[in-house]
């Protein structure tokens, strides 16, 4: 068995992805098995991962139609075979020894979720910003419910490292909206409500491209799939009982997510999504009533 599994959604991005699988190929931990989930890709990337696959029994390519990026890691994580699972977008690429820091970590410290920095990385001009979220506390282990600063981060979920086992037994999957806008958003939280032992690091191992014109943040045709990603929040935070624990904090960092929405939305669609942000705020206050509602049928 693999130590780790590396999950790779790929969809129409021949441009980037011989820079992404080099860096995945080339990592410094040997034992990993390397999913790529062909989303019915139309260009030449299909053509690229099987020359990949045929030098490299370790990558396993899954074809499927197009259906989606959640559909897309599903797919990956009921593939993936390791106790460990990480991700990496196909237009980024990672450092060579990502993975062996993050494994090593989270075996050392008996981990349910690792993270490491990153760089936002441009293409044209070649350079790196390192993101560095100052509030995380960095290099000790401790709960996310307990000390929330984990979820006041971009959701970024390539620069974890998770258990496979956390995943299953919190029943942890992405929406299967179409296209990929915002899957990522409800998929952190829940990664961060589940971990009972959460480290992150100061490293920096990942290269986030931010100027992909192709990339799903370039697009408002799916301005209101955010939403969903928080009534998911909400329904999971239910769910698993955590709801009293985390009451305050969804509306809070639902703030800081929505205004950046709002801010790239065509103008047309401003007023609507205020409207329905403005209805989710009523909607807060009968929550529980809902819910409680809903149990007992």
């Amino acid at each position: 068995m693999p130590k780790v599994s590396i999950i790779i959604p790929v969809y129409n991005v021949e441009k980037y992805l011989r820079q992404c699988m080099d860096s995945v190929v080339k990592q410094t931990l040997k034992d990993i098995e390397i999913i790529c989930i062909n989303d019915g890709s139309t260009d030449n990337s299909l053509n690229i991962l099987e020359e990949y696959a045929n030098q490299d029994s370790r990558i396993k390519i899954v074809n499927k139609e197009n259906s989606g990026y959640g559909a897309s890691m599903n797919v990956g994580l009921a593939a993936a075979a390791s106790d460990y699972i990480g991700i990496v977008e196909s237009d980024d690429f990672v450092e060579l020894n990502m993975f062996e820091i993050l494994y090593n970590t989270a075996k050392e410290n008996n981990l349910d979720l690792v993270r490491c920095r990153y760089f936002e990385y441009k293409t044209q001009e070649n350079t790196n910003t390192l993101i560095e979220n100052l509030w995380v506390p960095k290099n000790r282990v401790y709960c996310p419910l307990e000390e929330k600063a984990p979820f006041w981060q971009a959701p970024a979920i390539w620069c974890n490292l998770f258990k496979k086992e956390m995943i299953e037994k919190n029943h942890i999957r992405f929406l299967e909206t179409p296209g990929a806008s915002y899957q990522d958003t409800s998929f952190a939280f829940k990664l961060y409500a589940s971990a009972e032992r959460f480290m992150m690091i100061e490293d920096a191992l990942l290269h986030y491209r931010v100027d992909n014109v192709n990339s799903s943040v370039k697009s408002t045709s799916k301005a209101f799939f955010v939403n969903k990603e928080y009534a998911e929040i909400v329904d999971f935070s239910f769910r698993q009982r955590i709801y009293p624990e985390v009451r305050k904090l969804i509306p809070k960092i639902k703030k800081g997510c929505y205004l950046w929405n709002y801010k790239r939305l065509d103008f047309k669609l401003k007023p609507l999504f205020l409207l329905v942000w403005g209805y989710e705020i009523l909607l807060n206050v009968f929550l529980p009533v809902i819910y409680s509602v809903k149990e007992k049928k």
